[in-house]
């Protein structure tokens, strides 16, 4: 088989695509921004089902003290983190992984939250391809999510939560 210089190939190719512009014209790309976001493909309502549920068995896991939805819930490497208050007006940066998570519900989670008052509200904020993030208003605090398709299962890989507190109770620069 002859050898192609891949010059011969590329340098015709990247002419294909490059900008085009006529006399007194400025030079235009193939594909505008606006055209490039219509042709992505928008999230099949099957994938937002499977986010939410994967959100929804987080939380209620959580609640109902059920393992085996957290775990399901969760990528083996989780980052669940919250930037917790010192009593000296600092912060402490706290991380807590999916192994811990699954341990803090076997031993309970917020079972002792009364039914009444526990909140699963899911919203979902943005989905990519195979990334999306949510946010979760739950009783007393909020988490915001990063999920991933991994082998064709959605999973949370990341957790950023903040304690719901009065505006007027927040230290100041907090």
């Amino acid at each position: 088989m002859p050898k192609v210089d891949p010059r011969a190939v590329l340098i015709p190719l990247a002419f294909a695509f490059a900008p085009v512009a006529t006399e007194g014209q400025e030079a235009t790309s193939a594909l505008t921004a606006t055209e490039v976001q219509e042709a992505e493909v928008a999230p099949s309502p099957a994938d937002s089902a499977a986010i939410r549920a994967t959100a929804l068995d987080y939380i209620e896991g959580w609640y109902e003290a059920d393992p085996a939805r957290m775990e399901r819930s969760l990528h083996p490497h989780l980052a669940k983190r919250f930037f917790e208050p010192l009593p000296d007006g600092g912060v402490r940066l706290t991380d807590t992984s999916a192994l811990e998570l699954v341990q803090q519900v076997r031993a309970g989670g917020g079972s002792s939250v009364p039914a009444a008052e526990r909140r699963t509200d899911v919203a979902i904020l943005d989905i990519f391809q195979d990334v999306a993030s949510v946010r979760v208003d739950a009783h007393g605090w909020i988490d915001y999510m990063h999920l991933a398709r991994a082998v064709g299962e959605w999973r949370i890989v990341n957790v950023l939560w903040e304690i719901r507190e009065p505006a007027d109770s927040r230290p100041a620069g907090r």
